[in-house]
């Protein structure tokens, strides 16, 4: 029996195209591992990892791939999900960088999805405005833990940006206002606030996303996902964020990467 005989209903030619398909992620110690142990298990053949930092004990709650042994020893978290990679998938190629996507501008360029799983608001949207020049689409993933020590709220997204679609911006993530409380309130769970499960349902959506684009299981390759989901951890509800059916009503385009001068490595 074929290894991926299972999904066999994503298309005749998924295996194909998920082989050749090349994803990066960007940032890996909360939902992009879980993005790169779902990629390996659904048969992606090339991978570029970006992550600077070294794995410690306190990533363990939400590190995918992380053993005790490895945050002991400070793995660099681009080996650990090599290696995680690696192990599901042996013919997988993976190109792991340690240091910031900035300085390796190179292989994101070839990419067929960018999966951006950072914690800054600009390094967000910067990552997105190269995806947009070089014509790769931009998958943002993200979570929040907000509120105080007697109730915490848990709440997130994923963000599909399209070229020829509505950017983040347009979307009204992440705005001026957000990004101004989000300064003054962030830490208030305590430093970085992450846990595995949250980040391993945005994770999953974000994979849903990607697929939906690659392969035609759905309602066709013409078929668009959401370009917005958001998260309520206290609900339990993942649905489409009011944002995109306000766009669509005012049959709004996108007017932040519409020029000439916004493509390849010169940004006029």
């Amino acid at each position: 029996m074929s290894r991926f005989s299972r999904q066999s209903f994503l298309g005749e030619r998924s295996d194909a195209l998920l082989g050749r398909s090349k994803v990066a992620i960007v940032g890996l110690c909360g939902g992009g591992s879980h993005i790169a142990q779902q990629l390996a298990h659904i048969g992606v053949g090339n991978f570029v990892l970006f992550d600077p930092d070294h794995a410690e004990d306190s990533n363990i709650n939400r590190m995918v791939g992380l053993t005790w042994a490895g945050a002991v020893s400070e793995a660099s978290k681009v080996q650990v999900m090599h290696e995680r990679i690696l192990g599901v998938n042996p013919d997988a190629n993976v190109e792991p960088f340690s240091t910031r996507w900035q300085d390796n501008l190179g292989p994101l360029k070839e990419c067929t999805v960018i999966f951006g799983c950072i914690d800054s608001f600009q390094a967000r949207v910067e990552l997105e405005g190269f995806a947009r020049r070089h014509m790769v689409p931009y998958i943002d993933v993200g979570m929040d833990v907000s509120g105080d020590p007697n109730r915490f709220v848990i709440t997130g997204q994923v963000i599909l940006s399209l070229p020829g679609y509505w950017c983040m911006r347009c979307m009204g993530y992440p705005s001026e206002k957000r990004l101004k409380e989000d300064a003054e309130a962030y830490g208030k769970a305590g430093g970085r606030p992450q846990v595995v499960w949250p980040n391993g349902i945005l994770a999953s959506m974000a994979v849903d996303k990607f697929m939906r684009l690659l392969t035609p299981w759905n309602d066709g390759p013409e078929s668009l996902p959401d370009l917005y989901t958001e998260f309520d951890g206290i609900r339990q509800v993942l649905k489409p964020h009011a944002a995109i059916q306000a766009l669509c009503a005012a049959q709004k385009v996108c007017g932040h990467f519409q020029e000439a001068g916004s493509l390849g490595d010169i940004h006029i």
